[in-house]
């Protein structure tokens, strides 16, 4: 396995290891960790293993998320949601995510939600994961023992508080449940009602309403359509437009896009950018998601400043503290399984010593560069962790630290058709896959 320069082989240890989130990147983690001879305690302070794949009904007591007191829900699904991305493309390397014979499950290229949380328990019960997992645990701090050079992790089980002592932990809690609000100029005296899209369900509240949401990513663009069959008109305000055009929608009668609002007033009237206005009872802000370690204390080693969480080598060590703490999901804009499953093998490769680091001044000289190369392109610091084209070169540079093999081709072939589709047939892509040979080839590489 590869050695960087410099540094000779370490005898392969086994190490104690805490892993924070039972979703996706957690259990395929603990796979990892314990496939690698470590030992692994799970934390999940839901009751089942799915992390933002469980659905529930049930949203915050504060609908746009500002209250800290608020009492907050994981998940940010709503019901109607599908994936984004074909089912093949999604699955672990060595555990497809292929339809079943089976007529409680969705087969669909494009399933709805339920289906991706059942093929993660399936995923978890087949690795034997559960066993591994304290369910209804909410970990409440974490933070680094310098003396014994280990992480005391504070946890909470009903109203039992338990003190452990971990040799490394692996931060897996995901990223799409802090709701990050836009500001918009007078929302203090306009007298609708707000709301994130984080705590959206279904459109059944929104029955005859004026809605106005703001941002055109995956779930502006669900969510609108889903409003559309109920409310009495539905507003898009989006600074960009990427696949859609301005003005009234095709196939609605009563769905618009607007660039972004200008100001809100006290008539209850929404100005765009454009000079157009309407009157809205409703604004949702569906403005995407910060991120949040509420539990980690890390003396200023990691921070997070305008959504960029760093420094972090390869978006997962922080040079200072590696490799005890590491966080594996924190890019966007990526085939999230398969990235998670290549970034949890390197970290359980560098805690058994098979792999080693840079030097922490090396790894620190890699990020300034990152960072360098990011204000160099315009990139802006919110944007540091999206890959999209980047993705395969990062994966690849994983695959190669981990020895194992790259992904396979039709893994972004698949991602660039669902792209096109979507530009082509922006209602229906999801139903309407032309490349088939595409599936084909995810078959073959199964086998």
């Amino acid at each position: 396995m590869p050695q960087s320069p410099g540094h000779a082989p370490q005898p392969i240890v086994s190490r104690h290891v805490a892993v924070i989130g039972a979703g996706a990147a957690g259990i395929v983690t603990a796979r990892e960790l314990r496939r690698e001879g470590h030992s692994v305690v799970v934390f999940e302070r839901g009751d089942q293993v799915g992390g933002l794949w469980v659905y529930t009904p049930n949203v915050e007591s504060d609908p746009i998320g500002l209250d800290p007191t608020r009492t907050t829900v994981h998940s940010s699904l709503y019901r109607s949601l599908r994936t984004n991305l074909p089912r093949d493309s999604m699955g672990f390397s060595d555990y497809p995510f292929v339809a079943k014979d089976d007529p409680d499950r969705d087969p669909r290229l494009f399933p709805g939600h339920r289906e991706v949380m059942m093929y993660l328990q399936d995923f978890a019960r087949e690795f034997g994961i559960d066993e591994l997992v304290r369910f209804e645990t909410e970990v409440v701090r974490v933070g680094f023992v310098e003396e014994e050079e280990k992480w005391k992790i504070k946890s909470k089980q009903r109203h039992k508080e338990t003190d452990e002592i971990f040799d490394a932990v692996v931060v897996c809690n995901g990223h799409y449940t802090q709701p990050l609000v836009s500001h918009v100029p007078g929302i203090n005296k306009w007298p609708g009602k707000q709301m994130h899209s984080h705590n959206y369900r279904d459109p059944k509240p929104f029955q005859d309403q004026v809605v106005v949401l703001i941002g055109n990513s995956s779930s502006a663009f669900d969510i609108s359509r889903d409003l559309a069959g109920v409310a009495k008109e539905v507003h898009i305000a989006a600074r960009t437009v990427k696949y859609e055009t301005f003005g009234k929608q095709p196939a609605y009668d009563n769905l618009w896009l607007h660039p972004m609002i200008k100001n809100v007033c006290e008539d209850g009237s929404v100005h765009f950018q454009d000079g157009s206005f309407v009157i809205a009872n409703i604004i949702i802000h569906c403005t995407g998601y910060k991120y949040h370690f509420p539990f980690l204390e890390t003396n200023g080693f990691v921070i997070v400043d305008d959504n960029r969480v760093g420094p972090l080598y390869k978006h997962i060590f922080p040079p200072a503290l590696a490799p005890w703490l590491s966080f594996v999901g924190i890019p966007f804009q990526v085939i999230t399984f398969p990235m998670f499953e290549l970034q949890s093998k390197w970290i359980a490769g560098v805690l058994s010593n098979r792999i080693t680091l840079p030097s922490q001044e090396e790894m620190m000289e890699d990020v300034k560069a990152f960072y360098s190369s990011l204000e160099a392109s315009g990139t802006p610091k919110r944007a540091t962790h999206a890959l999209d084209d980047k993705q395969v070169k990062y994966n690849n540079w994983l695959a190669g630290q981990c020895g194992c093999p790259a992904y396979g081709d039709w893994r972004m072939e698949m991602y660039y058709a669902t792209v096109k589709g979507r530009l082509a047939h922006l209602e229906s892509y999801r139903d309407e896959w032309e490349t088939q040979h595409l599936v084909l080839q995810a078959y073959e590489d199964f086998i």
